[in-house]
């Protein structure tokens, strides 16, 4: 049996006041939406649950944070203009533009805390 994910689900404490944000900053488009959960599509095939922390069952134990949802990019200036694009916006930082081993890249959070990974890779 060949098993890969096709939704990513982040508990969240406001599905609507997430949902507008990833579609303002990620253009992803709302499929589903109720005042618990509303789930969206990024990019062609990738889709996103964002469930209410305060209904979600079993009840989740961890806070955002805890993982990353990363985004490959073609190039550093893109990786730069998204970084300079998200500040500007007052999208929290967690981490400005760097090269690490993989790639170039910035980490941001969204309301919840949730890190979102911006990277070019890069290396080996």
């Amino acid at each position: 049996m060949n098993l890969s994910p096709s939704l990513q689900i982040l508990f969240v404490d406001q599905p609507a006041r997430s949902a507008a944000f990833y579609s303002e900053h990620f253009g992803a488009r709302v499929l589903e939406s109720s005042p618990t959960f509303a789930m969206l599509a990024l990019g062609d095939s990738a889709r996103l649950g964002l469930w209410s922390r305060h209904t979600a069952e079993p009840s989740p134990t961890a806070a955002g944070g805890g993982t990353e949802l990363a985004f490959a990019q073609p190039d550093r200036g893109t990786v730069d203009s998204l970084h300079a694009r998200w500040s500007a916006a007052g999208i929290p930082m967690a981490q400005a533009p760097v090269a690490l081993d993989f790639g170039y890249t910035f980490v941001a959070t969204d309301p919840d805390g949730h890190r979102l990974r911006i990277f070019h890779p890069e290396g080996n």
